[in-house]
């Protein structure tokens, strides 16, 4: 293994995950869907990939992929500052969701 390739590999095994909320709407219905994330950086391409598959354990959601096709704006809802336990990490998480789902009136992911 080349010298770079290790550098690589070690950068992004380094690299800082954030952690969040997120949404999801369907511009055709009005829908919002809120979810919790540990790295909001890749979740929408999780979520989209299993859309297109069928595959989306939110039947509500995978619903109205269904019948509107592409689901409308992804956005961030909140952005979790470094927390050094996963525990208190996810439990934040859990709190913050709840708080976006009354706030925007949305179903869970």
């Amino acid at each position: 293994m080349s010298i770079d390739r290790k550098a690589a590999i070690a950068a992004y095994k380094e690299r800082k995950t954030v952690a969040g909320i997120y949404v999801v709407r369907c511009a055709a219905s009005g829908e919002a869907w809120v979810g919790q994330a540990p790295n909001l950086e890749t979740i929408q391409n999780r979520i989209w990939f299993s859309l297109r598959q069928g595959s989306h354990t939110c039947r509500g959601l995978q619903a109205a992929w269904n019948a509107h096709g592409e689901a409308g704006p992804f956005g961030e809802c909140e952005r979790l500052e470094d927390e050094e336990s996963a525990y208190v990490r996810n439990a934040l998480l859990k709190d913050r969701v709840l708080h976006w789902q009354a706030e925007l009136k949305a179903e869970a992911i």
